[in-house]
């Protein structure tokens, strides 16, 4: 995909480019490790702003409370354990706390680094981006940082005006869903393999 993106600025060659991505970076899929290795060279570039998605967040907070160890095992953590060359846990014998010890050990300062830069959300001209959607009847300046990860159905069932065109991902979906007041892109690449880009350019979008 990324070779996609290059391809089509290289085309276009438009006067400025934004690169947005929009969280969930980890767990799940094979490698993790290969993935922010990947994605920290990117934001080297300068032209690229990375979202923090819930996955992530949620790393975060077993990092400060390993009672939610099991629970980030359940969605994919495993994974990413293994990635960065940790054996998969035994639930009932291994010390969360000491697993998460030495995955801290394992991870590049890089990839510590990149996840606690991530951002919240991010607005242009008339987008706002964010990973999972805002709350109706809140101003998108006065959003909490749970709603804008983890929020579904209040956010998904509501067809009103949010002020911004809001793009989002999260809840995954068969192919992108354009709505009046939203786009979904998220067509849950973990487990079905297709990953979305959505191009904006001007009053066009485009997702493949």
């Amino acid at each position: 995909m990324l070779r996609v993106i290059d391809a089509d600025v290289a085309h276009r060659r438009p006067r400025y480019a934004i690169e947005i991505f929009m969280g969930d970076y980890i767990d799940r899929g094979p490698d993790t490790r290969a993935t922010l290795d990947i994605l920290v060279e990117r934001s080297r570039r300068g032209n690229a702003v990375f979202l923090k998605g819930n996955h992530e967040a949620f790393l975060v907070r077993i990092f400060e409370d390993p009672s939610l160890f099991e629970d980030w095992i359940g969605v994919g953590g495993a994974q990413t354990l293994m990635s960065y060359g940790l054996a998969p846990p035994d639930l009932k014998r291994d010390e969360p706390a000491t697993i998460l010890r030495d995955l801290i050990r394992a991870m590049p300062t890089e990839h510590l680094e990149f996840l606690d830069n991530l951002r919240l959300s991010f607005t242009c001209g008339d987008f706002f981006f964010v990973h999972a959607g805002v709350r109706p009847g809140v101003p998108l300046a006065e959003q909490t940082e749970r709603d804008l990860l983890w929020i579904r159905d209040e956010f998904l069932r509501s067809d009103q005006q949010f002020g911004k065109y809001i793009v989002h991902g999260h809840t995954p979906v068969r192919s992108a869903e354009f709505q009046a007041n939203r786009v979904n892109i998220d067509t849950g690449a973990y487990a079905t393999g297709n990953l979305t880009l959505m191009s904006i350019q001007g009053s066009r979008m485009l997702a493949v």
